[in-house]
């Protein structure tokens, strides 16, 4: 196999939200430390092994790095959204760690809401893009992942069937997809058309409705007239210390 490829934590993991919670809900109330809840086994798994393997896929995914632009960012969204959006929140954040799970979202968003979502599907876009460098078992295990990390966004329902579902993203949610997109030099309408926006599975117009939203809490600068938008995060950017940019 090609070992060209950066490592992808789908291959064995998921989004592992339930253990991120935990971490961020403990490190965020006490003083940032996100690393130390990792070592003092917040997570609660049973094994030393276990804990290890689980907090170094969670490091590789979230990186938990305070001077890191995004990772200010999650964590400012983090403890402002209610729990049910959190879950999107981690999941647009590892949309631009993990390279699998990003290449997912047109397998997962495409499939009717209602139907069931494919497997099989996933597994032959991991092959069309990465032809041979993962081996049959490793591709059921990514798809089966990968299905796991959408399903904890709400995305897809059923322990089963794993039927697509739709969340209903909030402004919080919509700003934060937004603002990734800016941070990795997305500009004007080519924001709107970024794999973070794409990975909220609305509808432009919502979108666009909800960017309203968030403006008026100056969460960002929004303004769309004719075919021309605008978008900066000046004001957040700057109270989050981020400059640069």
């Amino acid at each position: 196999m090609n070992s060209a490829k950066p490592f992808t934590v789908h291959s064995s993991r998921t989004i592992m939200f339930a253990e991120l919670a935990q971490v961020m809900d403990y490190a965020v109330a006490h003083d940032n430390r996100f690393l130390q809840a990792l070592r003092e086994n917040i997570i609660n798994k049973r094994t030393r092994v276990n804990q290890e393997k689980t907090e170094r896929l969670l490091v590789k995914l979230y990186g938990f790095d305070q001077e890191e632009p995004a990772f200010k960012c999650f964590k400012y969204f983090w403890a402002r959204a209610e729990a049910a959006e959190k879950s999107v929140l981690a999941l647009l954040f590892c949309i631009g760690r993990d390279y699998l799970l990003g290449e997912s979202i047109s397998v997962v968003l495409s499939t009717p809401i209602g139907e069931k979502v494919s497997t099989e599907k996933l597994e032959a876009n991991v092959e069309a893009l990465h032809p041979k460098q993962f081996s049959d078992n490793t591709c059921g295990s990514i798809a089966r992942n990968i299905v796991s990390s959408w399903k904890q966004a709400g995305y897809i329902s059923g322990k089963v069937k794993s039927i697509r579902t739709q969340t209903k993203p909030g402004y919080l949610a919509v700003t934060f997809a937004l603002l990734l997109s800016y941070l990795n030099g997305g500009r004007g309408d080519f924001i709107m058309k970024s794999k973070w926006v794409k990975a909220l599975g609305i509808g432009e117009e919502q979108v666009r409705e909800l960017a309203f939203e968030a403006a008026k809490r100056d969460l960002l600068q929004y303004q769309f007239a004719g075919t021309v938008t605008t978008i900066t995060f000046s004001n957040l950017l700057t109270k989050l210390g981020i400059h640069g940019i």
